[in-house]
């Protein structure tokens, strides 16, 4: 298996810490408001991640931390007038909704930020001590950026580079200008916790820093989060961990392409901001997953109206292949490692995409070509088509995909449907009656009418069932 490292900037043998066992962490969310659609790239990419190392036998501990405290959510907490705690949990209730609808399974650790506060501050004394740190007159920690002479290995840029290339905080009380804050002075009326230095509360970039090394170790495996969180919040903990440890952080750092809406940029300022429940009103939410998964997990991914409608006429395809076949019991189970394996050569070329640094995009061609050869063995060979559409719900629940109904899937869709489900299934039955009679014109004409209103029926030895046929 090949993962591209963005610390060493290419493609590597991924060789896990301890055989057959993986530690993953990525960043998660500040639970301040309700999560993006950025938010849903990095969660469904690292999901696919998370699954296909576990579909290849890999033990995976996949830790997602919950930042619930910094300056955004006690702004937005004061502004609400409630507190900090009903606030983040009501945003971490959020959220959960939201992932659970885009299809992601639940990490297997989710620390959050307050519940290691006594883990951050020891690491902060850990670092004062080996002169990596200081705390400043005005109740502040910060790190000295310079003493680590490593500083900027992920970015590939020394710190004067990144000091004039980032709006760095001004402060009177840090010795250099990049230096960055680990423990903030608590202001008159702030949510805050006992210190050495006094009353406060931590600085963003040390919770990931003891909340990673906390659950898995002081080395682990595989570094995530998104696009813009190498610098400086990546950078920041490399710097924090090795200096605290003596030992090297993380072996293997991955980072989600950006989302942009229309090929631009996502910001409330362009009005182009849309929160995950926003979409999903509107969408079908395995249609916007798909669109998520289409994309390699490192390449940029654009919302628009048209990638969903494509989105959704590739799902149609994968559904109408299966659609009609009994696998009642036999479907996978999402989240077993055990639930996709197969074999066969669509199962070898699929393991061949997902090995070379997960790419999803080659992984679906491979699952269009099965949907083909199910589509042919449904008219020529019947027999093994149930073996084919069960290899292809398999290799999809890889990917987090095809485990709905067919028919619901085909049924559902973005609109209002424009008969209801009882007027449709009436003039079905209204049609058998006429083909029972022999009145093959009456029946064509009531199939005729449906197909105009965008309902195709389709015949079969079971019966007949229908689909909407949405534009486009």
């Amino acid at each position: 298996m090949q993962i591209y490292n963005t610390l060493t900037r290419r493609k590597e043998r991924f060789t896990p810490i301890e055989p057959g066992k993986v530690r993953l962490y990525v960043c998660g969310m500040t639970v301040y408001d309700y999560c993006h659609l950025g938010h849903a790239r990095v969660m469904v990419a690292f999901d696919v991640i998370t699954r296909y190392l576990r579909h290849r036998g890999y033990e995976v501990t996949y830790v997602r931390n919950i930042t619930d405290i910094d300056d955004k959510i006690l702004r937005r907490a004061e502004d609400n007038g409630e507190t900090i705690a009903s606030l983040t949990e009501r945003m971490i209730d959020a959220m959960h909704e939201d992932e659970a609808r885009l299809f992601v399974l639940p990490p297997d650790h989710e620390p959050r930020a307050t519940a290691h506060v006594g883990k951050i501050l020891a690491m902060i004394e850990i670092l004062i001590d080996k002169g990596y740190a200081y705390a400043a007159g005005n109740g502040d920690v910060y790190y000295r950026v310079r003493r680590f002479v490593s500083y900027g290995k992920l970015n590939n840029r020394d710190p004067d580079e990144m000091r004039s290339g980032a709006r760095v905080e001004v402060d009177e009380h840090k010795e250099d200008p990049l230096d960055f804050v680990l423990w903030k002075a608590a202001k008159p009326g702030e949510e805050s916790w006992a210190s050495p230095w006094g009353e406060g509360r931590p600085g963003w970039h040390i919770e990931c820093s003891a909340m990673s090394t906390c659950c898995l170790g002081e080395t682990f495996d595989i570094h995530g989060g998104g696009p813009d969180l190498t610098f400086p919040h990546h950078e920041n903990e490399i710097a924090q961990s090795e200096a605290a440890t003596g030992k090297p952080y993380v072996n293997t750092w991955m980072h989600a392409g950006a989302l942009r809406v229309n090929q631009e940029k996502m910001s409330k300022s362009l009005g182009n901001f849309f929160t995950i429940r926003d979409v999903l009103e509107h969408h079908d939410p395995e249609v916007v997953r798909y669109l998520l998964v289409a994309s390699q997990y490192r390449s940029p991914i654009n919302y628009a109206p048209d990638s969903l409608a494509d989105a959704r006429r590739s799902l149609e395809r994968f559904y109408n292949a299966l659609d009609g076949i009994d696998l009642e019991g036999q479907a996978p189970d999402p989240g077993n490692a055990a639930a996709g394996e197969v074999d066969s050569s669509f199962d070898e070329r699929f393991t061949a995409a997902m090995d070379d640094d997960f790419n999803t995009p080659e992984a679906l061609a491979v699952l269009f070509d099965l949907a083909r050869e199910l589509n042919r063995a449904r008219k020529e060979t019947p027999e093994q088509a149930r073996g084919l559409a069960l290899e292809l719900k398999g290799l999809g629940s890889v990917l987090g995909l095809l485990q709905q109904e067919p028919a619901g899937f085909l049924k559902g869709g973005e609109g209002e449907l424009p008969l209801s489900e009882p007027d449709i299934q009436a003039r079905i039955e209204k049609r058998a009656r006429a083909k029972q009679a022999k009145d093959f014109a009456r029946a064509d004409a009531i199939r005729d009418e449906l197909a105009s209103l965008g309902i195709i029926l389709k015949d079969s030895r079971e019966g007949t069932r229908w689909v909407l046929d949405k534009p486009g």
